[in-house]
């Protein structure tokens, strides 16, 4: 299923560069945090679904 992987690690690039743009609006740490766990499980997801580690 590298269709779904696929997804996961762009919908966790996607976040992470919404990290980015926000620490760089000066937003409130607790929503960029939020994010970055969004964005950090979404990779390890998508690379651990590639790996074939977690089916």
């Amino acid at each position: 299923m590298t269709g779904l992987s696929t997804i996961l690690i762009v919908v966790g690039l996607f976040l992470a560069g919404g990290v980015y743009s926000f620490s760089k609006q000066k937003l409130p740490k607790g929503v960029i945090g939020l994010l970055a766990l969004c964005s950090l499980l979404c990779l390890v997801a998508g690379v651990l679904r590639i790996q074939g580690i977690w089916e």
